[in-house]
């Protein structure tokens, strides 16, 4: 890593990098560990497929409805500031989940955590692009990326032996070491005030920005719910209302939370809408494939984390290299090559993924994905960050963030939903069709179509029809995981599209970049 960091570096630009790395660390591992841990969350709690579903997207839904209005103000008071405070708040959000007698107390954990992660997180990459420049501001974005995501899908790995031999709460309590060093290497470490802005905070714009994320991912979960359709209406109208009035305060602020001049420039709104897409599909196959290999394929909790190495592996390999492709092919070639992995990975998951699918199946389809996710995160965010003011680096870092961590609830959101829908549909059909359909009670039917893991708490209860009650609910379960990997697909390619049609070509994109970086230059003498 010293190697790498030469010119255009702060002082020990290694230590300070690694800090970085250990925060974001702290925030990827809290993103995924309770993916594996899902089926045995439900069991306790006799949880829905929806509440499972929120479960997993709470912390992505308290990090992206956050990660903006936090982003200025860390740009504002300080951002070293935010990253202690930060890691601080981790501790406590996460112990609190780990002994959580409930979803309502698990679920606010987890939205707490999130807003622990929101203060930390994208003041990591704020931090980068204060202290770095050049072509090893690239190299240090790509190290963040690759160990940040690697370790995101490292998460469910160690989450997996924990749940082998403890309870299903001893997945939150996996970062409570690795916090606490990051909050001691941040406070002796990371340098403070560095290219900040005095500029006000659009306080209102931050609040409204809240309500805008929480009601749209909210909505989305609650969409397929039986019953609960005017909720989701409600919430949605709160959310357009909300983005409407978020657009129109940050025309008329004086110093808008996002800018929209600067979001306007296609090397930030393409990125931000390549990177949203690309790192949701990681989050949604991540979330959707631990409960494909412990409810189909009978996989342990340490089996199925354990699968999402090739995944890891591929991402760490790759992204260093992405830095490589941009320098010589540009952005815009290297986020469509990742779109194409991730496609690819996604086919697999679709067509070879079922009862009899074999390790190898499972270990291509995340390689795939992990590949692709590895060559279009650096360029995704090194777009964003070269398209703003260094002052104004906290909207870059929490755009960037909100392209994980949005994308990942938006995506999670949306094919957990699919999921859910596709599940109660066809287990519903199959209930209907059997010949023993009159006997089945309407509450049993609820219980049935509940959820895969209320599906094994009638089965134990009724061994005497336990094959039956599995095999349907197998087959339920792989309907709605087709019909969340089509979507998956199409989203994706949608993606690549915009990608293809609106981001600047390797010259264009250089002058483009060139620029910006004047521009920025010289706000920063006249400030």
């Amino acid at each position: 890593m010293a190697s790498d960091i030469k010119s255009d570096s702060p002082d020990r630009a290694t230590l300070v990098l690694g800090t970085l790395i250990l925060v974001a660390a702290v925030a990827n591992l809290n993103l995924s560990v309770a993916n594996v841990a899902l089926p045995d969350i439900g069991r306790a709690f006799d949880a829905s497929q929806t509440q499972l579903n929120l479960i997993a997207v709470g912390y992505s839904l308290g990090l992206a409805g956050t990660v903006l209005y936090l982003g200025a103000l860390g740009d504002r008071y300080g951002r070293k500031m935010l990253l202690v405070t930060g890691m601080a708040l981790s501790i406590p959000a996460s112990i609190v989940a780990g002994f959580a007698g409930n979803f309502e107390v698990l679920f606010l954990a987890r939205i707490v955590g999130g807003v622990s992660a929101g203060l930390a997180f994208p003041t990591t990459l704020a931090i980068i692009t204060a202290l770095w420049a050049g072509p090893a501001r690239t190299k240090a974005i790509a190290m963040w990326s690759a160990i940040g995501g690697a370790i995101s899908a490292l998460g469910p790995i160690v989450s997996g032996a924990l749940l082998e031999q403890f309870h299903w709460g001893s997945v939150f309590f996996v970062t409570l070491p690795l916090a606490l060093v990051a909050l001691i290497c941040s406070l002796v470490l990371v340098p403070a005030h560095v290219n900040e802005t005095t500029e006000r905070v659009d306080h209102l714009g931050g609040i409204v920005s809240i309500v805008f994320i929480g009601a749209l991912v909210l909505s989305i979960n609650f969409a397929p719910v039986k019953g609960s359709g005017t909720l989701a209406l409600v919430l949605g109208a709160i959310a357009v209302v909300a983005g409407i009035g978020f657009f129109l305060q940050q025309r008329r602020a004086v110093n808008p939370l996002f800018d929209l001049h600067v979001a306007a420039r296609p090397t930030f709104w393409v990125a931000a809408v390549g990177g949203l897409v690309v790192f949701g599909s990681l989050m949604g196959a991540m979330f959707i494939g631990q409960q494909f290999l412990q409810n189909v394929l009978g996989y342990s909790t340490l089996a199925a984390g354990a699968a999402i190495i090739p995944a890891a592996l591929a991402m760490v390999i790759v992204a260093p290299r992405s830095a490589t492709m941009i320098e010589r092919y540009g952005a815009r070639v290297t986020l469509l090559s990742g779109y194409l992995f991730v496609v690819l990975g996604l086919f697999v998951a679709l067509f070879l993924w079922n009862e009899s699918t074999q390790y190898w199946q499972v270990a291509l389809a995340y390689a795939l994905v992990g590949i692709g996710v590895g060559l279009a995160g650096t360029p995704a965010s090194r777009s964003l960050t070269g398209s703003v003011p260094v002052h104004r680096a906290g909207m870059a870092s929490g755009t960037s963030d909100l392209q994980r961590d949005l994308g990942g609830a938006i995506m999670q959101s949306i094919l957990g939903g699919i999921l859910t829908a596709g599940y109660a549909k066809s287990l519903g059909t199959a209930i209907s069709s059997s010949p023993n359909a009159s006997e089945v009670t309407p509450e049993t039917q609820a219980a049935l179509t509940k959820s895969f893991s209320s599906a094994e708490v009638l089965a134990e209860r009724y061994p005497q029809y336990a094959d039956q009650i599995m095999t349907a609910a197998k087959n339920a379960f792989l309907d709605g995981d087709t019909n969340a990997y089509i979507a998956a697909i199409i989203i994706v390619c949608a993606g690549a599209a915009v990608v293809t049609f609106f981001y600047p070509h390797r010259e264009r994109e250089r002058v483009l970049l060139a620029q910006y970086a004047a521009e920025s230059d010289l706000a920063a003498e006249k400030s």
